[in-house]
């Protein structure tokens, strides 16, 4: 039995061009990591001119659109980010060339949301009902770097043990994330006297101390367990005042990553390690946490797996290909980590996320648009 109906197909034919002009409008609405409302705002207006009775704005700037949630039922949660990484605030214009759109932020993750929003509004002007719960539909915020899984958090908040199943359309298809890759994120500053570069030669210098740091942090091999993927970056360093001066203040932005967790656990300790050992030579080390992203929870493998056997015969069906499941920092950590079965796909082909490159495969926009529409149906009675 197909997942989709004729009359799904239809309305996935007839709104071909629709997505395409949804994408583009949605890449003209800035919406860098915690400031979201305009996109948030345009997405709420959306739902509702769409027939959503019950969408609104959270105090996190996720657009929630709940349908047959009432009382304590089981929900089902899919989701689309509205942040993209970069931080402009004056619209981008996509464009598009040899059947590709370019923009910043066109992929990730602003083509799953305009997918989203549409798969959505079938569901409203069809006056669907869920088969075994609730559904709730989120456009969610703070998906990227120091936005911290805000949005995703809010909405677990929300919900907690009540959802049985989440879902987070991001990235592309036929990769799927199932498991999260833990994280932490620090600002690590260090702080001298200084000085004048000849009157006070031989004063400590922040900026030479830092690249010290950054010397010890990088000769660390990274640990492993099992089949595990642990990494660590400095991504960002700044300090200093002129040419003539012995640098007082330094500082750098440091992560580190794993989907295991007792490999996060090392990682830990060892910058932790680092961290006293500077201190100890009397040098003044001001550290402040950016974010904490929780890795994998005790998740019920049975129904993992058989949310996972759903998502690979769907891509199986629509991209004649099966799911390439792998590890990831996604929304999907936070219910990950509460052990509640999560996975995490997207609805087009293209290259360059989180670079000013970035674009999509139009002709790709059709088959996804097929593997988001009967995921979602899939929790609609039929």
């Amino acid at each position: 039995m197909p997942f989709l109906s004729t009359e799904a197909l239809g309305y996935i034919e007839e709104n071909r061009d629709s997505l395409v002009s949804l994408i583009e409008h949605l890449c003209t609405i800035p919406a860098p990591s915690n400031h979201e409302e305009l996109r948030a705002a345009f997405c709420c207006q959306w739902l509702k001119d769409a027939g959503a009775k019950e969408v609104f704005v959270d105090e996190a700037l996720n657009v929630i659109c709940p349908i047959g949630c009432s009382g304590d039922v089981p929900v089902t949660v899919y989701m689309a980010h509205t942040d993209t990484v970069f931080p402009d605030t004056e619209p981008f214009s996509a464009r598009t060339e040899n059947g590709r759109m370019y923009c910043p932020g066109v992929g990730d993750d602003t083509a799953n949301l305009a997918v989203l929003l549409l798969c959505a509004r079938y569901v409203l002007q069809k006056g669907l009902q869920p088969a075994d719960g609730g559904v709730v539909f989120v456009a969610n915020s703070g998906e990227e770097g120091l936005g911290n899984l805000k949005g995703s958090r809010a909405v677990m908040e929300r919900y907690g043990r009540r959802v049985r199943r989440f879902i987070s359309f991001d990235g592309s298809y036929p990769s799927v994330c199932s498991k999260a890759v833990g994280s932490s994120r620090y600002r690590v500053e260090i702080l001298t006297e200084g000085g004048h570069s000849f009157g006070s030669f031989g004063n400590r210098n922040a900026i030479h101390l830092l690249a010290q740091m950054i010397t010890d942090f990088y000769a660390l091999k990274v640990p492993v367990d099992n089949d595990s993927k642990t990494t660590y970056n400095v991504g960002g360093i700044s300090g200093g005042t002129s040419v003539n001066t012995i640098a007082q203040q330094a500082s750098m932005l440091f992560e580190y990553r794993s989907d295991s967790a007792v490999c996060l656990q090392k990682m830990e300790a060892f910058f932790q390690s680092v961290i006293a050992h500077y201190r100890a030579m009397g040098i003044t080390v001001n550290v402040e946490l950016l974010g904490q992203r929780p890795g994998m929870g005790a998740v019920n493998p049975d129904a993992m797996n058989a949310l996972k056997e759903k998502i690979s015969a769907i891509m199986q069906e629509y991209c004649g290909q099966p799911a390439d499941f792998g590890s990831g920092s996604t929304d999907a950590n936070i219910p990950l980590s509460m052990g509640i079965p999560s996975a995490v796909f997207g609805a087009y082909r293209g290259r360059g996320a989180h670079t000013r490159e970035e674009y999509i495969e139009l002709d790709s926009l059709p088959t996804g648009f097929k593997i988001v529409m009967a995921t979602v149906l899939d929790s609609f009675s039929k």
